[in-house]
């Protein structure tokens, strides 16, 4: 067995060597071949890559071409569009020369014809008959009297406007020393006023329940009348005869012009009306009415004159001070004097 297998071995080991003279052989033969197309592929790459840079040079220069072709396309354009510009520059000009020209030779035919109208209307003149002329002369002749006419009727308007603003001047005048008689006279009534309050405040004394506010006095209407009344009481008869008595007193220094009048005004407070007061009157200011009327006619009885008195009535609705306490409510149930002009 062990010479069987050396035999093998020996047999193949010849094989062998020949297989792998032979692989060595094609490997040799495959570089050989590897060599010769590296060699010449290193050659065809070179020459593509020198083709490629000649090609890349021509795009160059054809790029750099266009460029220049651009530029010069930009300047064309902007030379066509400055061109344009002028050429419609000059139409413009040109049809305003051409207007003008037009409106020249209008005027020219305008001026051609008024010379003709006016040799035409020389021609016409100087064939005027001697009655045209005569009828001419006579219309001159009434134009200058109209003219004479005007001119005195612009003089009688200068006179009458002289006139007038002498008349506007006196009115103005009169206006002003009328203004300053009623001054005058409001003066001498604001004196009276004074004379009178004076001499009521003197004669009522420190009551502290009648008030002078502004240019009014003010007595409550408990002073005069009982409770939901319009009929006077003794006690405030007393005090009315005291007014009375001063008014008598101060009448006669009025002007005669002043067209004066004590003015009479009953109010009351905003209290409802009792069941019994409704019975007698419809209202608040039906009770401070008829209060009021009843003041000036207790007045006109003691000899003031009734075309000098003037009875008024407010009713709640001009309260003397603000509340609903008892003090208010008193304060606000009044009479009202003001010595006044109508």
């Amino acid at each position: 067995m062990a010479r069987r297998r050396s035999r093998a071995e020996a047999n193949i080991w010849p094989g062998f060597v020949d297989g792998l003279s032979t692989l060595l052989l094609v490997l040799m033969f495959v570089l050989s071949i590897f060599v010769v197309a590296q060699f010449y592929l290193g050659d065809r790459l070179q020459t593509v890559k020198d083709e490629l840079a000649s090609k890349d040079d021509e795009l160059s220069r054809l790029i750099a071409q266009i460029n220049s072709l651009n530029d010069q396309l930009g300047l064309a354009k902007t030379d066509k569009e400055r061109l344009q510009t002028q050429i419609l520059s000059l139409e413009d000009t040109i049809s305003k020369q051409s207007e003008e020209l037009a409106g020249l030779t209008a005027a020219l035919g305008a001026s051609q014809a008024l010379v003709a109208a006016s040799a035409e209307e020389l021609e016409a003149e100087k064939a005027l008959s001697d009655q045209q002329k005569s009828e001419l002369a006579t219309l001159n002749a009434q134009i200058a009297a109209l003219r004479r006419q005007l001119a005195s009727l612009q003089e009688a308007l200068d006179a009458a406007e002289a006139k007038d603003k002498e008349q506007q001047t006196q009115i103005e005048n009169l206006s002003t020393r009328l203004n300053a008689a009623l001054a005058r006279k409001v003066q001498e009534l604001q004196e009276v006023r004074s004379r009178f309050f004076e001499a009521l405040r003197e004669a009522l004394g420190d009551r502290t329940d009648v008030q002078v506010v502004g240019d009014r006095f003010i007595f409550e209407s408990d002073i005069l009348f009982g409770s939901c009344s319009a009929t006077l009481g003794d006690a405030g008869k007393l005090e009315l005869n005291k007014l009375a008595t001063a008014l008598l007193d101060i009448q006669g220094d009025i002007p005669t012009e002043v067209n004066w009048v004590l003015r009479v005004d009953g109010h009351a407070d905003p209290s409802p009306l009792g069941p019994s007061c409704q019975a007698l009157f419809d209202s608040n200011l039906d009770l401070s009415a008829q209060r009021a009327i009843s003041v000036v006619q207790y007045l006109t009885s003691r000899g003031v004159a009734g075309r000098r008195l003037l009875a008024t009535g407010s009713g709640s609705s001009s309260p003397l001070v603000s509340g609903l306490s008892s003090t208010a409510l008193a304060q606000n149930r009044r009479i009202e004097f003001k010595l006044t002009e109508r």
